[in-house]
């Protein structure tokens, strides 16, 4: 099969409806930033597309593609990597492409796949459905009492069903001996606490114990009184409190803060790393801290122009703060949240710990970039014992 047949037939199968999922793999550089891609169909506004997501070292990118048109991504892809291994319905497919692009193409039949039923391909994604009451959605008011979303809410349990996905990714990394220790720091109002506890004590059936921690006493006596009234015990609490106020000698599996404005967020994540915490989740906001720092003369296009630079340093910002992640034995990704179109608060850092130690070349490029930025970031130098085996 010549490689122009190859994209052809792909593309017809996408195009038709029959995709399960599909894996690109193997890149042909070893340089090569992008690791693999996967394909799955989704609906949106009534039209099939191809959702491809873009696995990156450290990063996660999607692109949705209308099914009809999506030929010559495909082939801009392939001529990138080795293989390519898809699920059709009824029909398995292993592709293997050479330097010069020759193509082995082997198929095998399987059994019948249904092809995912789009028309509701949003609701079946929902780990907390729709139509389904939880106690905590309704008192919260994101849900009535036969379990419908509320007008006006549905942004809110997208997020809280976004949130509850990256909890579930993270069970592989949490302990399964001992009653796994969580920490929520600036939870506020709580909906993702309690929707952590729902699913981890109330589904998943584990030995839990979480805190919330928020400096706002009504609040904090609010969900307190839901708690209570939830019957949920002493395995979920709320205190008043500070971050760096608050203490406590038992071992941190998990730390989570959402929404910390600016170096609250380095503090949180110093926390999480001195607890030797085995997952971190990090939604930041309000990164002020590098704005009046930077002073990198090869940016001045760029930070000419006000908005640009508040947008750059608080990307900048988070790129530090994972890359620093990375340095003491995380593998720190960023992650899309929620979608921008809801907030643009929507960056979340994930960071499973894997005491790896890391290469030269890894802390001499986060030198050259923090240097080059002019920057002495807060998290730096709050962690300076912890990272001067690293950077000294």
């Amino acid at each position: 099969m010549e490689f122009e047949e190859m994209i052809d037939a792909l593309a017809s199968r996408l195009a038709n409806g029959t995709l399960v999922k599909a894996t690109i793999s193997q890149p042909r550089l070893k340089s090569e930033e992008l690791k693999r891609i996967r394909l799955k169909p989704v609906e949106l506004r009534g039209e099939l597309h191809i959702q491809f997501e873009y696995q990156y070292e450290r990063i996660l990118k999607h692109e949705n593609v209308p099914a009809g048109v999506v030929r010559p991504v495909l082939d801009g892809m392939l001529r990138n990597f080795r293989q390519m291994q898809a699920t059709f319905t009824g029909e398995e497919v292993q592709i293997r492409l050479s330097k010069k692009l020759k193509v082995s193409w082997k198929t095998e039949q399987s059994e019948t796949k249904a092809a995912p039923n789009l028309s509701h391909n949003r609701k079946k994604q929902y780990i907390l459905e729709e139509g389904t009451p939880y106690p905590f959605l309704v008192r919260l008011g994101v849900q009535t009492e036969d379990g419908t979303v509320k007008k006006g809410k549905m942004d809110k349990f997208r997020q809280i069903n976004r949130f509850t996905e990256y909890i579930s990714d993270s069970l592989s990394h949490l302990p399964t001996d001992r009653t796994i220790r969580i920490l929520d720091f600036g939870s506020g109002k709580s909906y993702l606490t309690f929707a952590l506890y729902h699913y981890l004590r109330v589904e998943k059936e584990l030995d839990v114990r979480v805190t919330g921690l928020d400096l706002k006493k009504e609040v904090i006596e609010e969900c307190w009184q839901i708690a209570s009234d939830l019957g949920y015990g002493d395995d979920l609490e709320f205190l008043v409190g500070d971050i760096n106020d608050y203490n406590d000698e038992t071992a941190v599996d998990m730390v989570v803060t959402l929404h910390a404005c600016d170096v609250a967020t380095d503090m949180a994540l110093a926390r999480a790393v001195r607890w030797d915490a085995d997952v971190i989740l990090s939604v930041p906001c309000c990164q002020h801290e590098l704005f009046g720092q930077l002073d990198a003369p090869e940016l001045g296009v760029m930070l000419q122009h006000g908005l640009i630079k508040e947008r750059f340093a608080a990307l900048a910002t988070d790129s530090i703060r994972a890359e620093l992640l990375g340095l003491l034995g995380y593998e720190a990704q960023l992650l899309e949240f929620i979608d921008m179109a809801h907030t643009p608060k929507n960056i979340m850092i994930r960071a499973y710990k894997t005491g790896r130690t890391p290469d030269t070349a890894r802390v001499t490029h986060y030198k050259a970039f923090r240097d080059m930025l002019g920057a002495e970031p807060f998290m730096e130098r709050e962690l300076k014992n912890e990272l001067a085996p690293v950077l000294d």
